[in-house]
């Protein structure tokens, strides 16, 4: 079907009065922290929304083994901080977040160092018990940010 100029402009106002870019939305995608070999990144922006992928909480070593929960928390939420920040996001755009953990036993330590550095308003949350993660890991968080 062909449209006239006139109806062009039409369908081109209406979507950009809808929030449309006149541009193609896949233009702006990117990987983040993306490592040569590696089979994922570390985040993946499509449009105004980034996609976190697992964040454990290694050390400066890139070991968990022997870090306890709190410590592993501070660290994995430092990792998803920086993935977010090097994408041109906030924290505070977070707005959801899955956390996989080892042992249920760790939940009420991990929620209070999550509660003191995850910013308010906190994102949707699900908290799943895993039988293992990789690296021996006791945590690894993945979440989903955008940009309002």
């Amino acid at each position: 079907m062909r449209y006239s100029p006139a109806a062009k402009r039409v369908f081109l106002m209406a979507g950009l009065m809808a929030g449309f870019s006149t541009g193609s939305a896949f233009a702006q995608n990117q990987a983040i922290d993306f490592k040569q070999g590696m089979p994922f990144s570390g985040g993946y922006v499509a449009g105004n929304t980034l996609y976190v992928a697992g964040q454990q909480g290694r050390d400066e070593n890139v070991k968990v083994a022997g870090l306890d929960i709190g410590v592993q928390t501070t660290n994995t939420i430092a990792a998803i901080k920086k993935v977010v920040d090097a994408a041109g996001f906030k924290m505070t755009d977070l707005v959801s977040v899955t956390v996989f953990v080892t042992s249920l036993d760790d939940v009420p330590k991990m929620n209070e160092v999550y509660k003191a550095l995850i910013p308010d308003p906190k994102p949707a949350r699900a908290t799943v018990q895993v039988a293992g993660l990789i690296g021996g890991a006791k945590i690894e968080i993945s979440a989903i940010a955008v940009k309002h």
